[in-house]
């Protein structure tokens, strides 16, 4: 009978070890869908972008998509006449990697989107003032990212999609995110029946958490948004506490969760680009990872629409566009209405120039 050596042992196990890790890796980077069509769409208007002023920097149009169509999309209600938006947030990496701030993008707010092809290709949509997610619903994601480019100055260099299914399977990959509530809460257009104080929301609970609008708050979308923020931070403090990016057994999960209701451009849609990219968010300290929202008031022709405030707005989107530091502080307590809430409901003063939010280090139950 041969002798099995402690190398050949070794060996063996090396190589399946190698064949496993490859067949992980090509089952996650099948799981993402390569955006090629939103990349044609693009050049076909490079002359009109935005030069990239801090060609060390990098800048991420993060979309959150309402649609109803794939897997388990279909239960959290009606196709309601195409996907919009739910949630956009524009993520700039700092090119020294040691800072990122991600940017809130109001889905009420009025903007002027440029005339874009419409999603089947066969037509193309005028220029027009209108809500900035209708770029969406009728554009996709070439015509928001053209939108906010012309709105930021700021050169988009890449984005994800990311639908309802996947983020609630992201949730659950890490085992529930904890946030502290208040009061109870309880909605049952949003599926949520919670208690009072500390609490760890699953996938299904987080959804509806981070989407609720009438049951929380004022029941604005800007409470919404800094809910969003909030939970975000708590996110990426769960992730990291429980060392989930340097685990492989733990990560793998996640990444098969985030990765299986993602689309990206092209130039993220290997998971080596994916990988990378993850890790360049890794090497940044909680406390430098902050949230805000784009500053805004109440649009004058209708007090449920947002428009920027000005000239806060433009100072924001200077500091990204030339890469300087963005300070971020606690927001004060607004009264402020979204698109849901009643016709003529008073607004409160507008934000801050010194563009309110949090950061990633923060106790949300501080």
């Amino acid at each position: 009978m041969a002798v099995v050596t402690l190398g050949t042992l070794t060996a063996v196990l090396l190589i399946a070890a190698l064949l496993a890790g490859w067949a992980a890796y090509s089952r996650l980077s099948e799981n993402v869908t390569s955006d090629e069509a939103t990349a044609a769409e693009l050049a076909r208007h490079a002359a009109e972008r935005p030069r990239r002023l801090a060609p060390d920097a990098r800048n991420v149009l993060l979309i959150g998509s309402d649609t109803r169509s794939g897997k388990g999309n279909a239960r959290y209600g009606p196709n309601l006449g195409g996907e919009r938006s739910d949630t956009t947030i524009l993520l700039h990496l700092a090119g020294d990697r040691h800072s990122a701030v991600a940017v809130s993008l109001p889905r009420d707010l009025m903007v002027r989107v440029p005339a874009c092809r419409d999603r089947d290709g066969r037509g193309t949509t005028a220029a027009r003032l209108a809500q900035f997610n209708s770029a969406y619903s009728t554009g996709g994601p070439a015509c928001t990212i053209r939108t906010v480019e012309k709105m930021t100055g700021v050169r988009v260099d890449h984005h994800m999609v990311v639908d309802f299914h996947g983020f609630k399977e992201m949730v659950d990959a890490v085992d529930g995110v904890d946030m502290c509530l208040a009061e109870p809460v309880r909605d049952k257009a949003a599926k949520l029946d919670l208690p009072a104080g500390r609490v760890t929301l699953d996938g299904e609970q987080a959804l509806g958490w981070v989407r609720a609008r009438k049951s929380l708050g004022d029941g604005s979308d800007t409470a919404r948004m800094e809910r969003q923020q909030r939970f975000l931070g708590a996110l990426v403090q769960k992730v990291r506490s429980d060392h989930v990016l340097y685990n492989p057994l733990r990560l793998y999960p996640v990444l098969h969760a985030a990765t299986s209701s993602l689309t990206t451009d092209p130039g993220l849609a290997g998971l080596r680009d994916l990988y990378g990219f993850v890790r360049e968010v890794r090497g940044i300290p909680s406390e430098r990872i902050r949230f805000t929202t784009v500053p805004r008031e109440a649009y004058p022709a209708d007090p449920n629409r947002d428009r920027l405030l000005q000239p806060a707005a433009d100072r924001l989107f200077r500091l990204l566009r030339h890469d300087r530091p963005v300070p971020v502080t606690a927001p004060a307590v607004t009264g402020r209405t979204g698109a849901d809430d009643a016709p003529g409901a008073p607004a409160a003063p507008a934000p801050s120039p010194s563009f309110s939010g949090s950061t990633a280090a923060e106790d949300p139950c501080g």
